[in-house]
């Protein structure tokens, strides 16, 4: 029966012994292991911002933009010819079966006042459905309704952002304040969203009725005109047959050629952020392999480093086989010497790579997110690469001929 308590007090005392290189042997291990950790941190904290980003958007969005003019020969981007209405809006809702909901949008920039405070920010003319829409609930008060859009009432729902810097501590509900000079009554105060994709601050912003905007803010090239319609289908799987059907149905609206252009130009903004979170998990797994293969590196050093130990003790292998050491009894020893350096190695480079990712995420401002799956998947794997670049040396010292090991010099 092999006495594993005896084995392994000899291979800790021989690693003892060398302490020196035994350290240096661990070296490619807690690089490794460091390594892998802090990369797998660092694409999982970007996967991470990214699902944020796309849930703060809204789920299953879509946003309709339209058309494009053509000035002098050149073609301007989409947006820049006034092509929607309400209408468009109203007829998505009612005749395409993968919408969910819908919420024109006719927005631009003002400045808002309040008592001695001013502050520019983005107005944002709706329907009580643009909640419901990009998935943001009140903090506080309550939305304007149908009623309100159907009467251009004076009310708006304020951003986190807006209230800091026209309020501070002060309750908005209830007060007064002025957009391009006209009073209008704060009705609700909307949740913290934080940033869009692009960086923008989406808490800097007040919602009015999308017919107070209309009438009393930015006006109108057409009745009922609007800038943007944002739509949601009913689930990840309707993203699809909503933008068909929402492309067939504007086309028979403004009477477009089965030869013409659209006028209006429809995209599906959730599908694009979950394609640029695959590729940032597709990226978090190159980070971890390339990582990886300094784990490979510290296994070729710990077999090397094995194979000079095994040189430097074929006198003790002797003594020990002449004893009654058996075969399994050697290539016992020198694994488990192998096992404990990656393991050692393994223990030091986690924490090493935990200290590393800190230090990314507050150095360069970038967010990490340390798993416990890949602080085991890299301990697990640096076990693994000590049995198997430990085996070889053990293998080859449970060979030698205990006659000649003695002989050894």
């Amino acid at each position: 029966m092999v006495d594993i308590q005896s084995i392994l007090k000899i291979s800790l005392r021989a690693l003892r012994v060398n302490k020196m290189r035994s350290a240096l042997t661990m070296l490619g291990i807690i690089i490794g292991v460091g390594a892998v950790i802090a990369m797998v941190a660092v694409g999982s904290g970007a996967s991470k911002r990214i699902s944020e980003q796309i849930s703060s958007i809204g789920s299953n969005l879509i946003i309709i933009l339209p058309g494009a003019t053509t000035a002098g020969g050149v073609r301007m981007g989409s947006g820049t010819q006034p092509t929607l209405s309400i209408g468009d809006a109203e007829a998505i809702l009612k005749e395409s079966s993968a919408v969910s909901n819908v919420a024109p949008v006719l927005n631009g920039v003002a400045q808002v006042i309040y008592g001695h405070q001013n502050w520019s920010t983005g107005i944002v003319g709706t329907t009580p459905s643009m909640l419901d829409v990009r998935d943001w609930r009140l903090a506080a008060g309550r939305s304007f309704t149908e009623q309100d859009v159907n009467s251009a009432t004076k009310v708006c729902l304020l951003g986190q952002t807006v209230v800091e810097n026209l309020f501070g501590g002060e309750d908005p509900i209830g007060h007064i304040v002025r957009i391009k000079n006209i009073p209008f009554t704060v009705i609700g105060v909307l949740e913290k969203k934080g940033q869009s994709p692009t960086g923008q601050d989406q808490d800097d912003t007040i919602y009015v009725p999308v017919t107070t905007a209309q009438k009393k803010l930015f006006g109108t090239t057409f009745p009922g005109m609007v800038r943007i319609i944002m739509v949601k289908a009913k689930s990840l799987e309707d993203l699809d047959s909503a933008t068909r059907q929402i492309t067939e149905l504007l086309r028979q609206r403004h009477r477009i050629g089965a030869k013409q252009e659209n006028d209006f130009t429809v995209r599906n903004l959730t599908q694009m952020m979950q394609a640029q979170e695959q590729s940032t998990r597709i990226m978090t797994i190159l980070l971890g392999a390339i990582a990886s293969v300094s784990l490979i590196v510290g296994g070729i050093g710990i077999m090397n480093i094995m194979l000079v130990s095994v040189t430097e003790r074929t006198r003790e292998i002797g003594i020990r086989m002449a004893v009654g050491a058996k075969t399994w009894d050697i290539r016992l020893q020198f694994i488990i010497e192998a096992v404990t350096l990656s393991l050692i190695g393994g223990i030091v480079g986690i924490i090493i790579g935990v200290i590393s990712s800190k230090i990314i995420s507050t150095m360069a401002g970038w967010p990490t997110v340390v798993s416990p799956f890949s602080i085991v998947l890299a301990f697990g794997f640096s076990g693994l690469v000590g049995i198997f670049f430990g085996f070889y040396p053990a293998y080859k010292a449970s060979l030698l001929n205990p006659i000649d090991a003695l002989r050894y010099e």
